[in-house]
């Protein structure tokens, strides 16, 4: 063969290779959105061959993981941009589609198979792709919109509260603005009914008070670089951010005694492809465990370093400069079972009487129960607890699992370290221990 022929070839074999490495490109399929809130019996299935199981708060869901909020159960879901997702008792919903195209954009498809959502679409990116599908019809908004899905078994209505959607399906499309329904008769071809107002559902209420948190404290504290708007919310509201000297910005959560680590609750969960993963027990726990470092700073104790973000998320973050007996959090070796360590995460319905201590960085304090964390935090430190009467939710009446929360503590407190062996990636610089760091406040430590 001449030498033209196999350059002809080397040629046309370098187009071929080129060509599929761009269409493997086109498409990625590693996209993780937030489980940012469990109340009840919430249950998940990773596609691990294990059916349903106990969902825990910030638990990463990928493409194909399907959520179950069973008899007087609901859980919250927050997408990389603040889009969220609210279901209620005795609803099922499946992550469909979430893709990450080489173009930079979202794909986000979601299927409820049963009972009554809330979706909270931002809409922050242009060319993201946000779709709702149920029983033959399909929802894509373009624009900003926050609205409603009902889904029974020979009905389905779709309430729209703030800007406006388009749904297509069997009956052809439907267009329904703010502050009107629509409902479609599934025993009948999906023909559609459009109503000037909105029904009221029992769980509104509560719908609302969680949009109202998340609007709230989405941009109170005083870091602003975050490229993602997932968990941003939680991180103002339990913590505090300090800029020291010799550090940059840190943060730390409220109610973090120099007994407390940030590896001492949560578990070890498996995910195909992926293996295990370290899930906080925090409320605020998402991003200071997927992102940046751990930092213990003299005189502060442990600290977040906000970073990364460029990097893709991680199993597990680094740790800088830990103590000299910190163990550092290990997954197991082999199987696919979840592995707690220490306290658990616990149900956030709001108690009659709480019970905040030391060394609790916020376990078992439910998202504004405490209306001035900080007040409670330099109580706490001064005198190692501190009792909150919460104002009475204006949600449906519920019950957690296994009785009444009234007198429940928000943590027992002491130090449960992490247990286990395996490695974290304790790459870049340890932080230096020589002198304490410039501090932002006259306090001893942060408040």
């Amino acid at each position: 063969m001449s030498n033209r022929r196999l350059g002809t070839w080397f040629a046309l074999g370098v187009l071929i290779l080129a060509f599929a490495a761009t269409a493997a490109m086109a498409e990625s399929h590693v996209r993780i959105v937030r489980l940012s809130d469990v109340q009840g019996a919430v249950e998940i299935d990773r596609n691990t061959g294990q059916g349903f199981e106990k969902a825990t708060v910030n638990m990463p869901l990928v493409e194909g993981m399907k959520l179950f909020a069973k008899a007087e159960a609901r859980a919250e879901v927050e997408f990389e941009d603040g889009s969220t997702v609210r279901i209620t008792p005795n609803t099922k919903i499946e992550f469909t589609a979430l893709s990450l195209q080489d173009s930079g954009a979202k794909v986000s498809t979601l299927t409820l198979t049963q009972g009554l959502a809330y979706f909270d679409y931002s809409a922050k990116q242009k060319d993201n792709v946000f779709t709702v599908l149920f029983k033959d019809e399909k929802v894509h908004p373009e624009e900003a919109v926050r609205f409603r899905v009902n889904l029974e078994e020979a009905t389905a209505v779709v309430a729209v509260f703030n800007g406006e959607l388009k749904i297509d399906g069997l009956s052809g499309p439907v267009e329904v603005s703010k502050n009107k329904s629509a409902s479609f008769d599934l025993t009948d071809g999906n023909k559609s009914t459009i109503a000037r107002n909105i029904e009221d559902e029992p769980f509104d209420s509560w719908d609302k008070e969680q949009a109202k948190y998340q609007k709230e404290y989405a941009s109170k504290g005083s870091y602003r670089d975050y490229p993602y708007g997932y968990g941003v919310s939680d991180l103002n509201y339990y913590g505090n951010y300090y800029n020291v000297a010799g550090y940059g910005w840190m943060w730390q959560p409220y109610f973090a005694g120099m007994g407390w680590d940030p590896f001492m609750d949560g578990s070890w969960v498996f995910y195909p492809g992926f293996g295990y993963t370290w899930v906080s027990a925090y409320p605020w726990g998402w991003m200071p465990y997927r992102y940046g470092a751990w930092n213990f700073v003299p005189g502060y104790g442990w600290m977040w370093a906000p970073g990364g973000f460029g990097g893709g998320w991680t199993n597990v973050v680094r740790v800088t400069n830990p103590p000299t007996r910190f163990k550092p959090p290990t997954p197991p070796v082999r199987g696919t079972a979840t592995v707690a360590v220490g306290r658990p995460a616990t149900s956030t319905f709001v108690p009659n009487r709480l019970v905040v201590r030391s060394d609790s960085a916020g376990l078992g304090v439910p998202r504004g129960a405490v209306s001035n964390m900080s007040k409670v935090s330099r109580q706490v430190e001064t005198t190692g607890t501190a009792t909150v009467h919460p104002a009475p939710a204006r949600t449906p009446a519920m019950t957690a699992p296994g009785g009444s929360f009234g007198g429940s503590h928000a943590s027992t407190g002491g130090n449960h370290p992490s247990t286990g062996g395996g490695h974290m990636n304790t790459g870049g610089g340890r932080m230096s221990t020589g002198g304490s760091p410039g501090r932002t406040s006259a306090p001893s430590r942060p408040h």
